[in-house]
């Protein structure tokens, strides 16, 4: 599962990357994102790109799929095809992280691509009412299979990284079909990822600055398992 993920990069940059029109909300840089936590999505509406906020995890956020939606499991589930039809969204990234284990220790790794580059997420998104009646924006992360690179670290899927000709397709408003979107999520190259260790603090959730994107001595990135 990915369960952290971080988007650092300045807002015109970001805009200029993935063709946003239009910025909903207050932009900041995100070092450390975790599950029930705002951070930016990108959506199509009305003929336009749109950065806006929204919560990462479905409601409630510990259920199936919640956090990871697996390919696996949309194929079969009557919602997660409703969703994908009509309810697709891109997530902004620029790095995943994950514990490396080695014997019975294990160290937090970042993934990112080799250029240090951002690259977007498929995503599905759902719109709740909160108990005051107000909208809750969710989505989830879509997973296909894991490539070496991320398999080398116990890990059987990954997050469905779109190249930039596949984004126009899956954030097309107009309905599609899930066999035809489906074929847009495949397995990413490992050729151009790579991994380096991080440190420990991105285990906590309100642990979010530079530091947890910066690359540690691995003796120092050592917990104990």
């Amino acid at each position: 599962m990915c369960q952290r993920y971080s988007m650092a990069a300045d807002l015109p940059v970001l805009m200029d990357h993935f063709q946003v029109d239009r910025v909903m909300y207050y932009y900041r840089n995100r070092y450390n994102v975790s599950p029930t936590q705002f951070t930016p999505v990108i959506l199509q509406q009305n003929g336009e790109r749109v950065l806006d906020e929204f919560r990462w995890g479905f409601i409630p956020y510990w259920g199936k799929d919640a956090v990871n939606a697996d390919l696996r499991t949309v194929k079969d589930n009557p919602s997660y095809r409703k969703m994908i039809e009509k309810q697709r969204c891109v997530i902004p990234c620029n790095g995943f992280y994950y514990w490396k284990k080695e014997g019975k220790k294990a160290h937090p790794v970042r993934v990112v691509m080799k250029n240090r580059g951002m690259f977007g997420v498929a995503g599905l998104y759902e719109i709740w009412k909160d108990h005051h009646g107000e909208p809750l924006r969710t989505f989830t992360l879509v997973m296909t299979s894991a490539n070496r690179l991320i398999g080398n670290l116990e890990e059987p899927r990954m997050p469905a990284i779109l190249p930039e000709e596949a984004i126009k397709d899956w954030l097309n408003e107009e309905p599609g079909e899930f066999h035809r979107l489906s074929s847009l999520l495949q397995t990413y190259s490992d050729e151009e990822m790579e991994a380096y260790p991080v440190t420990p603090l991105i285990g906590n959730d309100a642990h979010d600055s530079e530091e947890c994107i910066r690359e540690m001595d691995l003796r120092t990135a050592w917990v104990k398992q």
